[in-house]
């Protein structure tokens, strides 16, 4: 199975959201990486045929996908960004309404049901009403709901914003169980949930992949190498106003400073090992957290 994007553009109007995006993806999962505002969301939508490119096309094994239509949204699960089910629903009932959607029959959904309610840790909640549910039992039925039809492409937009630090990390476990033998495009702005899961990411930025690769390979290719120096904390302000800072820890009077620079940027200055996170801040000019 082969996923195809070839010379993708999307315009509205006048601006161009999605600019001659050109990649291909098969198995495994793969992190599409970039500040908010990047394209990844518009771009998301396409591969879900909601909307429709400007430019270019999307192939899935030769045959585009807008053309195969039922047949291609059959083997497709999605986790928009602002996902949403109705508050007075119990979990089961909203599951098995979006598989009456879907076209399940009711001796698969509710064995489909079953199964993943269990998978996603909603098994006792599962006669509760979503309503009480947190933001993270939210997001697992999030993704239960778009695995129902068991997809072999599943496309996650988003996925753990607003999630607490130990729910973000249930996610990312539960996306790794869930990517065997399916293809996971996640889309994030957070540089820790790619990090480890993802087999290749894609770096977006205003519209286009500016660069993709695995972790090693993007760190590999960083235009900028990793220094750190310790100077008096009056100096630090400079410092930070002249470079790309990605951290600041205080001790004592001075101050030790993670900086991204070509050259090193103080005479005692030493090489340190990069992150993905410096990857991040190297193209975008900010670290890639949660608060954006």
């Amino acid at each position: 199975m082969e996923l195809r994007l070839s010379a993708l553009t999307k315009r509205f109007k006048d601006f161009t959201a999605v600019n001659g995006v050109s990649c291909a993806m098969s198995g495994g999962v793969y992190g599409l990486l970039g500040i908010n505002g990047a394209g990844k969301t518009t771009l998301m939508r396409m591969l879900c045929t909601l909307i429709p490119p400007s430019e270019g096309e999307i192939t899935l094994d030769g045959a585009d996908i807008f053309q195969m239509g039922a047949d291609y949204r059959r083997i497709l699960g999605y986790l928009p960004q602002d996902f949403g089910c109705y508050p007075d629903f119990s979990a089961e009932d909203y599951l098995r309404y979006i598989a009456s959607i879907k076209g399940l029959s009711p001796v698969v959904a509710h064995r489909r049901i079953d199964e993943l309610l269990h998978s996603v840790g909603l098994d006792s909640a599962r006669k509760k009403k979503t309503k009480t549910f947190s933001g993270g039992m939210k997001r697992r039925l999030g993704i239960a709901q778009a695995m129902l039809n068991d997809p072999h492409i599943l496309i996650l937009d988003e996925p753990t914003a607003g999630l607490d630090p130990n729910e973000r990390v249930r996610f990312r476990n539960l996306i790794s169980a869930l990517a065997q033998d399916r293809l996971v495009l996640l889309s994030t702005h957070i540089v820790s949930d790619v990090e480890y899961i993802a087999g290749e990411i894609f770096l977006m930025k205003d519209g286009e992949i500016v660069h993709s690769g695995s972790v090693r390979e993007l760190i590999a290719d960083m235009p900028e190498r990793v220094w750190l120096c310790t100077v008096p904390r009056e100096q630090a302000a400079h410092l930070e106003r002249d470079y790309k800072v990605a951290n600041v820890r205080l001790a004592g009077g001075g101050a030790q400073l993670r900086i991204l620079s070509a050259e090193p940027p103080f005479p005692n200055a030493e090489p340190a090992e990069a992150t993905l996170e410096d990857v991040f801040l190297s193209y975008f000019g900010q670290t890639g957290g949660e608060l954006e």
